[in-house]
């Protein structure tokens, strides 16, 4: 199912950026820089995809969003979704309100009006409920299984 949801949302792109977030020092908040680097390692050799490791300030790249131009965004972050540990969701841009992201200083709802503001690129929130996000470098088992899972969703959704 979440394949092919992504397959759909990702229909006719042009230019993909990942914008992964996430503090490495929150346990399991670690999710975006985690995947930031599979990802650089599997787009590698793409045109198509731009991989951000955002880390806990995605807002300092809505310059580079706005040169690149994008067709498509793709935010990937720990969000609260009442789910079990490294589950995964996509969340359209217009529900992201609804959700529980709490540890950084810009609410990612509010970062997306900003991009809608000078952009038509289509906007996903790709969550994944986290364990733990107390202060700690320890990411838990189960969200590091879901990070294997993402990951390979994205690899085989894109045949690289």
């Amino acid at each position: 199912m979440l394949e092919q949801e992504l397959k759909k949302f990702l229909k006719d792109h042009k230019l993909v950026i990942f914008l992964c977030i996430g503090n490495v020092m929150r346990g399991d908040d670690a999710i975006g820089p985690i995947l930031a680097r599979k990802l650089k390692v599997i787009f590698k050799n793409q045109k198509d995809f731009i991989i951000i490791n955002a880390e806990t300030v995605p807002e300092n790249y809505t310059g580079l969003i706005r040169k690149e131009e994008p067709s498509h965004i793709i935010f990937i972050d720990a969000v609260e979704m009442d789910m079990n540990p490294g589950e995964i969701k996509l969340i359209e841009s217009n529900e992201i309100a609804n959700y529980s992201i709490s540890t950084h200083a810009m609410p990612i709802s509010f970062m997306i009006k900003y991009i809608e503001s000078f952009t038509d690129a289509k906007i996903l929130l790709i969550g994944v409920q986290p364990k733990n996000i107390d202060l700690s470098n320890q990411v838990s088992d189960e969200v590091k299984n879901g990070v294997e899972e993402l990951s390979r969703i994205l690899k085989n959704n894109f045949n690289v």
